[in-house]
């Protein structure tokens, strides 16, 4: 293994440490809890928006807490979920008056810690609700979920519900936008190589040299199938044809295209798949009105892209358009 690792079990406190003395003025760092929040505390009159999960994933998700965007966010060890205590923690340093509304990605592990933080969060008077996102289209169930995964359509929701936050609208109103692009949004990946946690050392699975993962999981878990590598626009053709039908997107429909990294793809080559993507768009009869193509929800430098598709109208153009700032610099 060769990474840039001191102590594997210090890998997450070191990594935050660098993420908050990177970013003084944007962001405030609790070292027990792994817990970023924004600079000058919580605006009581705004409703606050939490996540947290595993490690791995950067810039998701404490490198999505700003404003326009999260309010809070924790991590947990690499592919591994937070503490209860750290996401209780988190809800209780982001309490607002206009309530609290925690954004989970549908993963067992993560549900879990939640549901408890909330519950507890809830006995003590704070208002507080999840919403679970799950717009990956690989697969059912896997090693990790119950239903489908959440994986980089996530970013939307974020920033769609970050924006409605700002605007200050009320707790039910952002948990019906979270709801309104989870509805509207599709992802599914591909892998070209495994990814090695600092704490295990080794690759998480196996893959040939000339084999990829069809409908991998931010996490290494199984797709819908492993084959043989095929040429790029093979590749995105059947990404494409996954997440378009799955609504199904319609001729017409106005769309944001995401090409999203894993970790260890050269920026050109997402860029190939874009390329294609948009072709196959426009093709369908979508009017490609956003697009995407950048690192949003990783797995370590594990080498694959993943493609989303998000539906739009004028609601979530304009807070997808709204101004954000954090220490990602691309959201």
């Amino acid at each position: 293994m060769k990474k840039f690792v001191n102590d594997p079990a210090q890998f997450v406190p070191e990594f935050m440490k660098g993420i908050a003395l990177a970013n003084p003025g944007l962001l405030d760092f609790n070292a027990e809890f792994q817990m970023v929040t924004r600079k000058g505390g919580v605006d009581k009159s705004k409703v606050s928006i939490v996540q947290g999960s595993g490690s791995g994933h950067e810039p998701a998700h404490v490198m999505a807490v700003g404003p326009g965007m999260l309010t809070g966010a924790c991590q947990g060890a690499v592919f591994a979920a937070p503490p209860v205590d750290a996401c209780y923690e988190t809800i209780k340093a982001c309490n607002s008056d206009a309530g609290v509304l925690v954004l989970v990605n549908n993963y067992q592990g993560d549900r879990m810690a939640w549901d408890m933080a909330t519950e507890l969060a809830t006995a003590e008077g704070i208002n507080v609700r999840q919403f679970w996102i799950n717009d990956d289209v690989a697969v059912e169930d896997s090693l990790y979920t119950v239903g489908r995964r959440g994986v980089a359509g996530n970013f939307f929701v974020i920033k769609a519900c970050g924006a409605a936050a700002e605007q200050g609208k009320s707790l039910d109103e952002v948990e019906a936008i979270a709801k309104k692009v989870n509805d509207n949004v599709r992802t599914m990946g591909v892998a070209l190589t495994s990814c090695i946690p600092p704490a295990k050392g080794t690759p998480i699975f196996d893959l040939g040299e000339d084999e990829i993962e069809v409908g991998v999981g931010i996490h290494g878990e199984p797709g819908r199938r492993r084959e043989k590598i095929q040429p790029a626009d093979q590749i995105t053709e059947e990404l494409f044809e996954a997440v378009a039908s799955d609504i199904p997107f319609n001729s017409g429909d106005r769309v944001a295209i995401m090409v999203n990294g894993l970790g260890g793809t050269p920026i050109t080559e997402l860029y190939v798949i874009y390329a294609k993507a948009h072709e196959l768009a426009e093709k369908a009869g979508f009017t490609v009105v956003r697009n995407y193509v950048g690192e949003y929800c990783t797995s370590l430098e594990m080498a694959g892209a993943s493609l989303t598709i998000l539906r739009l109208d004028d609601e979530l153009e304009a807070l997808l358009d709204a101004p954000a700032e954090t220490a990602a610099r691309i959201f």
